[in-house]
């Protein structure tokens, strides 16, 4: 098995200022790819302490893929950190700067030339790598075994380059792994309920939590693994995403899809999150007919007929509420089947009993209308996009439904 090491650089990272989402992006496709990531860390601005961690691992992993500190201010030392190790100069990568600075216009080419003495270089004898998404060359290079690569740390340029530069190392294996994902289960009780396939010694198991699904990933010898995978959607039959769908939104379009079902939704609390994410998935127009977004009670009951005696002895959060939303949202797309969401998201307008984080789901088509609530944890934002996993839970599980 090869081994990698990722390093993410940036005070700003450090103090929690930025997310660094970058390595451990590159660790899920590392992974699933067979490689054994051995280390993640972020380090600060500086070349001193990048250069102590390239004397730490080259020689010792196969992958050494660093983030940031690429661009042209004073506290991009990444470049010169390399330089330093390599014992080499920095020297500039005319062409390939030009093929970058040749897609922008004019004013921008005049700017991004002043640059050329910074983010243009990299390290005698090293490879200037393209960066189809910025301005700032990448730089790679191999000594004593370790293929090193570094690129910027802006997340749409780092993927792109890793995309480009690594699609070898990052190509999913196709024997010796599987991936299973779960919707709708914590990980504690899913861990107990896989327990059977967990407890094999011959399989490498990893559970993998994200908001609204669990993934399984698995990995060993073909046969182990095919017979795992073939179980572990044995032991949560019906909650098992189907293996081409990535994602809650993918298994609702194909889901659809297949079934001939169009989808509509009606949203206050989540502000349009849910059909958002539908609209993700290429090919959505063709089962996906809109999603009102209904915020105020004029809107739910001007747009989608809640009725004003509802509005009055219920409330907007309410399952009344909830289930009249999805009939409203079926009878204006005139599609299948419809969810809706109302909710109080916070950080004000909880009480004793309806508290911040209540969220009805309405849930309407096959000849019948539900209503389910949820309590979410966290803040407004969190309440918001667990909201919306759930709102997709719900349309799968309508889906994918026997009639």
């Amino acid at each position: 098995m090869k081994h990698a090491v990722l390093i993410a650089l940036g005070d700003e990272l450090l103090s929690g200022i930025r997310h660094e989402g970058n390595c451990s992006w590159l660790a899920g496709r590392l992974t699933r790819a067979g490689w054994r990531v051995e280390c993640m860390e972020i380090l600060p601005d500086g070349k001193d302490s990048l250069s102590n961690h390239l004397e730490k691992w080259v020689g010792k992993t196969d992958l050494l893929v660093l983030s940031g500190g690429l661009g042209p201010t004073h506290d991009d030392c990444t470049r010169e950190a390399l330089s330093s190790f390599l014992k080499v100069p920095l020297e500039t990568a005319d062409d390939a700067y030009n093929r970058i600075i040749g897609r922008y216009p004019p004013e921008m080419q005049v700017l991004l030339g002043k640059c050329r003495d910074t983010q243009g270089t990299v390290p005698l004898g090293t490879r200037a790598v393209h960066n189809p998404e910025g301005s700032a060359l990448g730089i790679a290079f191999e000594i004593c075994g370790t293929k090193l690569f570094a690129f910027p740390g802006v997340p749409s340029e780092y993927r792109a380059m890793a995309e480009q530069e690594l699609s070898g190392e990052i190509a999913p294996l196709r024997n010796g792994t599987a991936s299973v994902l779960v919707a709708g289960w914590p990980e504690s009780l899913l861990k107990d309920r896989l327990a059977p396939v967990l407890s094999r010694q011959e399989l490498h198991v990893s559970i993998l939590p994200s908001p609204g699904l669990v993934e399984i990933f698995l990995r060993g010898n073909p046969a182990d693994v095919v017979r795992a995978e073939a179980d572990v959607r044995l032991l949560v039959p019906g909650d098992c995403l189907p293996p081409e769908a990535r994602s809650l939104e993918e298994a609702v379009i194909m889901g659809s899809e297949q079934r001939g079902l169009k989808l509509a939704c009606a949203e206050s609390c989540t502000g349009g999150l849910v059909g958002a994410a539908l609209t993700s998935v290429p090919g959505s127009s063709a089962v996906f007919f809109g999603s009102a977004v209904c915020y105020s009670n004029t809107a739910k009951k001007s747009i989608l007929s809640v009725s004003e005696a509802t509005l009055d002895h219920f409330g907007a959060v309410s399952p009344q509420c909830a289930a009249e939303m999805a009939e409203g949202a079926i009878r204006v797309f005139g599609t299948d089947l419809a969810v809706s969401v109302t909710g109080i998201a916070g950080p004000e307008g909880g009480s004793a009993q309806k508290p911040v984080g209540t969220v009805w789901f309405g849930i309407a088509g096959k000849g019948r209308t539900e209503a389910v609530k949820r309590l979410f944890p966290g803040d407004r934002n969190g309440i918001r996009k667990r909201a919306c996993m759930f709102a997709l839970l719900c349309l799968w599980r309508k889906v994918s439904e026997k009639e």
